[in-house]
């Protein structure tokens, strides 16, 4: 089941004694100013927990599934998320 932010800001007031409305707004403005700073193209490195890097994506030569025509995809930007050596061997763990 997935973590939802609706489940981050209940675990940001029960651990931290927030209000909910405090903790809502705390969860908001975080992922605000992560978007804005990958929206600008830079990336975002996380200590312990990992890296969101902007790519670019050259245009590129497709082909619609459904009809088998040929297209171009345009360029574009992708975010892609490296995880830290710590979080990944925390994944890893056996236990």
């Amino acid at each position: 089941m997935a973590l939802t932010k609706e489940k981050i800001i209940d675990s940001v007031y029960n651990q931290v004694g927030l209000s909910k409305n405090q903790s809502r707004r705390v969860i908001e403005t975080l992922l605000e100013i992560i978007k804005q700073t990958l929206e600008k193209g830079d990336n975002l490195l996380v200590s312990g927990f990992g890296k969101f890097v902007v790519k670019r994506k050259a245009a590129r030569r497709g082909r619609n599934p459904q009809t088998k025509k040929d297209l171009q995809l345009r360029a574009r930007k992708v975010v892609v998320f490296r995880t830290s050596g710590v979080l990944r061997r925390k994944i890893n763990q056996k236990g």
